[in-house]
């Protein structure tokens, strides 16, 4: 966070629900995500001005990209499900730059730039440097940690990017109209948490029924660099 900045609101209002008719000992909590300023700006789709290489511009995803929606405090028994993402390196920008994975996932980070990267983390869930690597090839980490670890490039000390880790499979990042769906989760009171990587996380708590619903607003400070 920049100090210097004034602070404004940041409103995310998530709808939970829970579809009706819904039997068995599991449901899907499907709602939408909406990020605004209390004076009802909308925030920019891009809060981060990217850097061209050559000609190019690069386009950061919406900001709405930047959350990730989860369960806290969840045991999660049997095998977690495990992908296999990329963040790639592109215009001097790690694109995306929020990914959420199960722990034992691995992410690929390739080059696509033409100026060498590199790909390295200092944080407590995962310590790494992939060294520097040039267009074309790429470098792989696998995490097996839970917890939130910021990727950095040593070359270019613009670039930065976020790595959810979870130990369970209720997470999902929405989609650009703000939608998002956790599919398959046990009956049970939950904390459902709207993370953002700029802003931080509120939480709110949600029952999870068959053919019940449940709505939350949780709204999430925001430094306004305008």
């Amino acid at each position: 966070m920049h100090g210097a900045l004034s602070v404004a609101a940041l409103t995310l209002a998530v709808a939970v629900a829970v579809p009706a008719g819904q039997g068995g000992e599991s449901a899907s909590i499907s709602g939408h995500v909406k990020l605004t300023r209390t004076r009802g700006t909308p925030l920019p789709s891009n809060i981060y001005q990217p850097r061209a290489v050559g000609n190019r511009s690069a386009e950061l995803p919406p900001e709405i990209k930047s959350v990730v929606v989860y369960l806290a405090g969840v045991t999660f028994r049997g095998a977690l499900p495990v992908s296999h993402p990329a963040i790639r390196q592109e215009h001097e920008e790690f694109m995306p730059r929020v990914v959420a994975i199960t722990r034992g996932s691995t992410v690929d980070f390739p080059n696509a730039d033409m100026i060498f990267h590199n790909v390295f983390s200092l944080s407590g869930a995962a310590t790494f440097d992939l060294g520097r690597f040039p267009k074309g090839q790429s470098r792989s980490a696998t995490f097996t940690k839970a917890g939130l670890v910021k990727v950095y490039c040593h070359l270019h000390s613009h670039m930065s990017a976020s790595i959810l880790v979870l130990d369970h499979p209720y997470f999902a990042i929405p989609d650009l109209d703000g939608s998002f769906t956790l599919p398959t989760v046990p009956r049970g009171t939950y904390k459902v948490v709207g993370w953002h990587e700029r802003v931080g996380e509120r939480s709110a708590i949600v029952e999870v029924q068959a053919g019940r619903s449940a709505s939350v607003e949780l709204v999430l400070p925001v430094e306004d660099s305008r």
